[in-house]
């Protein structure tokens, strides 16, 4: 079998897990293919193809330009950037892996504490020989934490919120008062009460048509002008020119950015420079502890799919 791995920017997937054990050449491609017509160029004739979260999208168009492609592997049980039904349909197996909740939930948590206390601006005055202490950092202990969606790392997010002494609370269409209490917070009566009351609003929804634009341009105009709005779930679920816009207006005090609408981020895009912006390039899943377990898993299921028993399956 031939075996082509994507986006492998850290040039670690061959080393992260055992690869002899399979009957396979494996190609592993570090820079990202954007053009889809390269995309497609370049994986001809290859027969499963592994790809790390949604750093490629893998659309009904470039599905049916690979009649050689049999097994598609994703990091993860859930890649909203494959067709997963165009697939199924052309008799190409999709397989996921397991991974790490936490890791999202720390990453979260180093956005918060950054923009709390300015660390870029004091760290870039520090290492620039500047202005010796330019800000007056924002406390977490009393701070009322938002969070907008209590699912797995949402309650953990929430509870790491609680050990800061803030007082949390949550919103989401499903979420109901006893799912709330459980996780030890209160629920908002509504989006538009937990959006104004929030110091530190902070998004782990799924994305989905109900979720998509769910923040939008209202949302942002409600928000405290001393408030942070921090997303490392996915972006379209908040309006990024609404974002942008309320950015550069000074209308809330930052945002913490994990996830783009393109990735990578286009070099002129405004989030690479907005001076409120603490900005990573999708770091919540990266991670060793995350990456072992993809790894792991991904050659697993290439070789349960060529002894005819693929595992994790996603329809």
């Amino acid at each position: 079998m031939r075996c082509a791995v994507l986006d492998d920017y850290q040039g670690v997937a061959l080393t992260s897990a055992d690869w002899s054990r399979l009957d396979a050449t494996v190609d592993v491609f570090a820079d990202h293919i954007a053009d889809e017509s390269a995309l497609v160029e370049t994986l001809a004739g290859y027969e499963a193809v592994v790809l790390m979260r949604e750093r490629t999208p893998f659309p009904r168009s470039v599905l049916e330009q690979l009649p050689d492609l049999r097994l598609l592997v994703t990091t993860g049980m859930r890649n909203a950037s494959v067709d997963v039904a165009a697939a199924t349909q052309r008799g190409i197996v999709v397989c996921g892996t397991g991974g790490l909740t936490t890791s999202t939930v720390e990453l979260t948590w180093a956005l918060i504490t950054g923009l709390a206390r300015s660390v870029v601006v004091e760290n870039t005055g520090l290492r620039s020989n500047g202005r010796w202490q330019q800000t007056v950092g924002t406390d977490l202990a009393g701070a009322t934490l938002g969070v907008l969606g209590l699912g797995r790392i949402g309650s953990l997010v929430a509870k790491v919120g609680l050990a800061f002494g803030m007082d949390v609370a949550a919103w989401s269409q499903n979420l109901t008062a006893g799912a709330a209490a459980a996780a030890g917070v209160r629920l908002a009566g509504s989006k538009a009460e937990l959006v104004a009351a929030a110091d530190f609003l902070t998004i782990h929804l799924v994305l989905s048509d109900r979720s998509r634009g769910l923040v939008g341009a209202d949302d942002l105009a409600a928000m405290k002008p001393s408030a942070f709005l921090v997303n490392t779930s996915r972006a379209p679920i908040v309006d990024q020119d609404a974002l942008v816009t309320a950015l550069r207006e000074e209308r809330i005090a930052g945002a913490g950015l994990d996830v783009y609408d393109v990735e990578p981020l286009p070099a002129d895009h405004p989030f690479r420079t907005l001076p409120t912006v603490l900005a990573t390039p999708h770091l919540g899943y990266v991670t060793r502890g995350g990456y072992a377990i993809f790894w792991r898993e991904v050659v697993e299921d290439i070789a349960a799919f060529m002894a005819g028993a693929p595992v994790r399956t996603i329809t």
